[in-house]
């Protein structure tokens, strides 16, 4: 049984938030928990990086399922575990295929900011850079394409796409000035925009047919459909929205094997904000 099942109020605020989870299911240090760890007077976690800062959002509602679950089996189920089977199920209530969760993660005791800040692809990468951010942690091009589809739901803040939509030239042009009216030059860097105009709130295809619209939110979106290798994926997915649905439950279950820490390594957090 899915841990959500746990809540069925919990299962809808997993629903809402989805999309703060589903990319962000593994820290720079691997799948093992670390972006939930707060900052304490003696702790820096990753939360604050910036590809993280008021944008990472949901941390209650993945402390409310283990609080749920720490009542029922107390120090068995990792924080990381239960971040990715609310990604899973996050997905699937959203639209999306299911895929099967490899279990077995246990939590880090331990964090890196500098790790998040440099190590987390940017939204002003362009696509050599994005290919060679997933090669280093074992992921192919095509995985990026496919991962990168994750952008289907979710928002982002204007600092993330306001260089884009006053400088890129490759954006479409009624789509830029509507984005200009909530994201000026300046002032405004947390007003939101969804990284898919069509249907942010479903985990469908939608997010390519943007890029081939010229209606990617972010510099590093719009870099998989730019005349370069990548194109033809991209045409692919939306010719083929099963096929991107299939390829990303097998895309995401490789992401969540990077590093995982397992065995004695790392711990069982009773609260996932904090080590034990």
């Amino acid at each position: 049984m899915s841990m959500l099942a746990t809540s069925k109020k919990v299962g809808f605020a997993i629903f809402a938030r989805a999309a703060d989870f589903v990319a962000n299911v593994i820290s720079v240090t691997g799948c093992d928990g670390s972006v939930l760890l707060v900052d304490t007077a003696n702790f820096t976690g990753e939360q604050t990086a910036f590809p993280n800062v008021n944008s990472l959002r949901g941390f209650d509602v993945i402390d409310t399922i283990k609080a749920k679950v720490e009542s029922v089996c107390a120090g068995v189920v990792s924080c990381a575990d239960i971040l990715a089977v609310a990604a899973r199920d996050s997905v699937v209530a959203l639209g999306g295929e299911s895929w099967t969760v490899q279990l077995g993660r246990r939590d880090a005791t331990t964090a890196s900011l500098s790790d998040a800040n440099n190590d987390i692809p940017r939204p002003t990468f362009s696509l050599s850079q994005l290919i060679s951010a997933f090669s280093d942690n074992g992921l192919t091009a095509e995985e990026m394409v496919t991962l990168s589809g994750s952008h289907t739901i979710g928002q982002a803040r204007c600092t993330t796409f306001r260089a884009r939509i006053y400088n890129d030239t490759n954006i479409n042009t009624t789509y830029a000035t509507t984005l200009q009216s909530n994201c000026p030059i300046t002032g405004g860097d947390d007003n939101l925009a969804p990284l898919d105009t069509e249907t942010p709130t479903v985990f469908d295809n939608d997010y390519y047919n943007n890029l081939v619209s010229n209606e990617g939110l972010l510099h590093s979106d719009q870099e998989l459909y730019n005349n370069g290798s990548t194109d033809a994926q991209v045409t692919s997915y939306i010719a083929s929205p099963s096929t991107f649905l299939s390829d990303f439950g097998v895309a995401i279950v490789k992401m969540g094997n990077i590093s995982p820490l397992t065995g004695t390594s790392g711990e069982i957090r009773t609260n996932c904000s904090l080590i034990n």
